[in-house]
């Protein structure tokens, strides 16, 4: 078997509200267009083959915050087209007040990696990169040439 990507991705956050208002502009934003829920406690919208939502948390733990070393999500990585996508995202997420936790810059992970990082308003950490051509899987002898 190889799977064809990941269907979606959802998150629990302690302020909803917050959380909501960021990424009704972030998603869309990057091309998840389509939204399929969005009431008081679910907001998940699809796109390029991606789904991503956001659900509000229980109660006993609206005084948690998100921490990228304890168990669970580390971030979450979505992947640009281009250099100049990324750089747009870095001009919404500065227009959103999002922290940054590192500018558009290149990375040691693949060969012309270009990415930025930054933090939803429950400081969960979100990555969008661009990798030229196939990136690492243009020299994985088990991925498919199909």
């Amino acid at each position: 078997m190889e799977i064809n990507g990941i269907a979606h991705v959802y998150i629990t956050v302690t302020n909803f509200e917050a959380c909501a208002a960021f990424y009704r502009r972030l998603l869309p934003f990057l091309g998840l267009t389509r939204i399929v829920h969005d009431d008081a406690n679910t907001f998940y919208c699809i796109g390029g083959r991606t789904g991503f939502g956001l659900t509000r948390c229980a109660e006993q733990y609206r005084d948690a915050r998100f921490a990228q070393d304890r168990t669970g999500l580390h971030h979450v990585c979505f992947r640009a087209r281009s250099r100049e996508d990324v750089d747009a995202v870095h001009e919404l997420v500065r227009e959103l007040g999002a922290k940054i936790v590192r500018a558009p810059e290149g990375g040691k992970w693949a060969p012309g990696y270009y990415s930025i990082l930054f933090e939803d308003p429950d400081g969960i950490r979100l990555e969008v990169n661009y990798i030229p051509g196939k990136g690492l899987l243009a020299t994985d002898p088990t991925v498919s040439k199909a």
